[in-house]
This record gives structure tokens, C-alpha cells and sequence, in this order.
């Protein structure tokens, strides 16, 4: 839409562009084969607190920072325990399924159909090594992909979002964030920048207090808001 005078749009990834649960559950059967749904379902909640509360407590000064790599190792460890897992490797596969992550089925061709209008920017709470994983996996191409790494935090912190304005180059309201997480965009919002909020079955729904510049259904939809052809 022209009235945001947008100059480049920054994605977030885990959630937005990927589908995250999906691949956390697909590494979770190839440990245990016989586990049943309710079973995966358990391990992955197990999995999901874990990085929730130490990304948390990081945030809090009360851990300091270690790569999303680190945690999504110790998350797999908590996992292969509980499941009475001890071979090392696959521990190690375990953890590497964090970086296989399927795209939603209208990602690439969004992400192309933005490309074409705006420069992309990803920004991702996923370490430097697991972004590359995660981009070449996935097939998501960008002008730039950055990661919470550079900062020593995670998001919402302010420093993440800092990273895309100093790669910008232009001011905060000249960017727009988008996210399938309420939560990232508040974080976004409060340095300034414009906010989009996409809808995906894993997300963070806004609140009725929430006031994004844009909310969509999908990449095809956003597209259109934006006026992309």
C-alpha cells in the first residue's frame, strides 16, 4: 500500500516462512518410530518449552546468550531422554531436524512475487549456521538473511531489529516487519518499524489490543496489500 512508503520488507522465519512443528515432529518419529501421535505431540511441547524458557532467560540477563544451535542440542537431549534415547547421533539428528523445516506451500511463490517490488530481508532468532541450513532446506531466497547471533539476544529484544535498520539503511518506518507472531511485531513496532501479521496455524494471533499496519491470510494476499503484481 503506498501510503506505508515501504522501502524493503523484513520476514521473520521460524513459524512464518517455515512450518516449524512439522519439522520438529518428522525428526521426533525418526527417533522413536513407534511413538504415537499423542506420544510426538508430548515430546514436541517438551521440545518448544525448552526453547521458550532459555530464550527467556537470556533475555531476562539471567543466561547469557548461546546460539540457537546450543539450545535446540540441549532440547534435543531433554527429548531423547524422555523417550529412553541415548545413542549420541541421534541425539545429533535429533537436534539437526531444527534446521529441516518445510516452507508453507505459498512461501516460495510469495517471497518470489515480493522479491520482485522489494528488497528482502530475513530475520531469524535461528543462529548464523542454522540459517543457512534452514534457507538452503526450505529454498528461501533473499537479498539478505540475518540472524539474532549478531546481536547476542533473541527477539523482541530491540538490538535484533536494530540489525535490519543498520542493513536498511533507511529509518525504521521505511521497513516494514512481517511475522506470524503477534509478539515479533510488538518487538518490531516499538523501535518504529511498520508491522505485518500473517496468519499460519502455528502463530501468535494478535489480541484485540494490537494495531499492525497489515494482516493477511497468506504471502498472496500480503502481496496484494502491497500492491505486487
Amino acid at each position: 500500500m503506498a501510503e506505508l512508503m515501504i522501502d524493503a520488507v523484513v520476514f521473520d522465519v521460524l513459524g512464518t516462512l517455515v512450518d516449524e512443528p512439522a519439522g520438529l515432529r518428522a525428526g521426533i518419529r525418526a527417533l522413536t518410530p513407534t511413538l504415537d501421535a499423542a506420544g510426538t505431540e508430548r515430546l514436541l511441547l517438551l521440545w518448544q518449552r525448552h526453547i521458550e524458557r532459555e530464550q527467556r532467560r537470556v533475555l531476562d540477563g539471567d543466561r547469557p546468550y548461546v546460539p540457537s544451535d546450543l539450545l535446540d542440542r540441549e532440547a534435543a537431549g531433554l527429548v531423547a531422554e524422555a523417550a529412553g534415547v541415548g545413542d549420541p547421533a541421534a541425539v545429533e539428528a535429533l537436534a539437526r531436524s531444527a534446521r529441516r523445516l518445510p516452507p508453507w506451500p505459498d512461501t516460495l511463490a510469495g517471497l518470489a512475487r515480493i522479491a520482485g517490488r522489494f528488497p528482502l530481508i530475513g530475520l531469524s532468532n535461528a543462529s548464523r549456521t542454522a540459517l543457512l541450513g534452514l534457507n538452503a532446506h526450505a529454498g528461501l531466497r533473499w537479498h539478505q538473511a540475518l540472524s539474532a547471533e549478531d546481536a547476542r539476544t533473541y527477539k523482541p529484544d530491540p538490538a535484533v531489529y536494530r540489525l535490519a535498520v543498520a542493513v536498511a539503511g533507511v529509518p525504521p518506518e521505511r521497513l516494514l516487519m512481517v511475522a506470524a507472531h503477534a509478539w515479533d511485531l510488538r518487538g518490531a513496532q516499538a523501535l518504529g518499524l511498520r508491522t505485518a501479521y500473517v496468519a499460519r496455524p502455528v502463530g501468535d494471533p494478535p489480541t484485540p489490543s494490537d494495531r499492525f499496519d497489515l494482516y493477511a491470510e497468506g504471502l498472496a494476499e500480503l502481496a496484494g496489500q502491497l500492491g505486487v503484481s
